[in-house]
Order: structure tokens, then sequence, then C-alpha cells
């Protein structure tokens, strides 16, 4: 018996290290490429040590798109939109779990039917309206829309559901305002939930790369995929240029995660059950 076990966990171990490697591979590849020259990319077999080109491809893909630049512009736009992001939905999924008011399900599901709505049909609306606004080429243009972000605010309402109204209804007993209630009572118990959308959020914007191509039109307003982008030529691409540019975007994205990530689990089992 003891011994079956002990069979299953070495299977279910190995398939989940396998799991890694396959998922992790990709991310090294890029690594081993940024310290490699651009024509080892593609040679057979395929090169997988690392190389002595790192400091020659980080200073030629700063002299193509100013890394110190594109870093401040994409963490700028990403943290911002995650802040502003992340009230707007937590507020927006307090009113649909706490509050009952006619038509809260419709309005609800209207939310979540806009997710089915092609992104690319929305991009003539929104440039002619952020170029009436005159905010082109501005962080506003790309941090402003989407917001209101429906997925966000389906995950953070599924969490707030599982929050023990009467603790609300005391609070209000007691005098406190809804504002009060919000921020004191109820965003501090939701750190979870915040966690894992703030995820979701930042790698949405930090990842994004129609709109910000379209919004944005000058070099030092680019963020790292536009950039990365403008290193694909029509003759000639050193790859090396791109891994090392890859593997530069990745490493925020890696940062944030591993410090949000006990909360990150914690926040999607809270969603998945009430």
């Amino acid at each position: 018996m003891r011994q079956s076990k002990l069979g299953k966990k070495i299977g279910l171990y190995s398939i989940l290290a396998l799991g890694a490697l396959v998922s992790l591979f990709p991310f090294y590849w890029a690594a081993i490429g940024a310290t490699n020259e651009s024509g080892k990319m593609f040679s057979k077999p395929p090169v997988l040590v690392p190389g002595e080109k790192l400091a020659e491809n980080v200073q030629n893909l700063n002299a193509s798109i100013d890394i110190g630049k594109v870093m401040f512009n994409s963490l700028f736009i990403a943290i911002i939109y995650t802040v502003l992001s992340l009230l707007i939905c937590s507020m927006a999924a307090y009113a649909f779990a706490k509050f009952r008011f006619r038509g809260r399900n419709i309005i609800f599901g209207v939310f979540l039917l806009s997710m089915m709505v092609p992104y690319h049909a929305t991009i003539i609306p929104l440039f002619k309206m952020m170029a009436g606004f005159g905010w082109l080429n501005t962080y506003q243009a790309v941090i402003l829309p989407n917001l209101a972000y429906p997925f966000a605010i389906f995950l953070m309402r599924q969490n707030m559901l599982a929050f023990p109204t009467s603790l609300i209804e005391a609070a209000r007993i007691d005098g406190s305002g809804e504002w009060k209630i919000f921020f004191k009572i109820v965003l501090p118990s939701m750190k979870p939930a915040l966690a894992a959308t703030a995820i979701f959020l930042f790698l949405y914007q930090w990842n994004s790369f129609l709109w910000p191509l379209i919004a944005l039109s000058s070099n030092d307003m680019y963020t790292f995929p536009v950039a990365l982008s403008s290193l694909f030529g029509l003759s000639r691409i050193d790859y090396g240029q791109v891994m090392a540019g890859v593997t530069i975007a990745t490493i925020p994205i890696i940062i944030f995660f591993l410090a949000l990530q006990r909360q990150f689990i914690s926040g999607m089992l809270g969603s998945a059950v009430k």
C-alpha cells in the first residue's frame, strides 16, 4: 500500500517537474540568446550554453531603444494603471456584491458580456475619442481606457460575496459611512484578492501591444512591447538584441509575481469558493 502511494507521488512529481521544465525553457532560451550573437539563434544543434556577447547585446539594445526610458514608461504606465484599476474595480465589485438595487444583475451581466466584444472593434472609436481629447501620444491615453476591467470586477466580486454582510450592517449601525466601511473594514480583508487581481492587471497592461502601438507615436513614449517590435527590420534582425530586450522585459513580471504569489493563490481560491 505504501509502495503504491510512493509510486503515485513519484509519478505525479515527475509530471510536474516535466511541466515546469517545459514552462521555464522559453525563458532559459531567451536568456541564453541574450548572451550569444544573432547567428547562433538558429544554429544546429541549438546553442544552450551562455555566450560572451551579453554586454555587447545590451549596449546595442540601449542604443536602439534607450532601455532606461522604455523601462520607466512601462513601469509608470503599468503601476499607475494597476493602482487606479484596482481601486475602481474594487468599488464596482463591492457595489455588485453588497448593494441591492434594481437592475444589478443585468448590469453585471452586461459587464461580463463586454468581454466577448472583440478588442479590435473598439480601436477606431477609442482612437477618435483620444484624438478629440488631444491625448494621443500621452500616458493617459494608454492608462485610462479599460480601467473598469470586467474580469477584475468579476474576480473581486466573487471574493466580496464571501465577506459577512452582518459586519457591514453592524458598522452602519455604529454610524460608519460607506466610504469608511469600504476602506477600513472590507478592503483590508481582501488583500489576497487584491494581490491576485493586481497581478492580472499588471500583466495585462505590461504586455499590452496593439493599443500602445496606435496611441503612442514617439520613441521616448514607447513601452517595452512597442519598443521591441521596432527592432524587427525589413532586412536584418539582430536576435541578440531582441532576446536581451525580452529578458530584461521579463524581469519585472517575475519579481512582481514572486512578491505576490502567496496572496495570488489565496485570492484565486477565495474567488472559487464562496
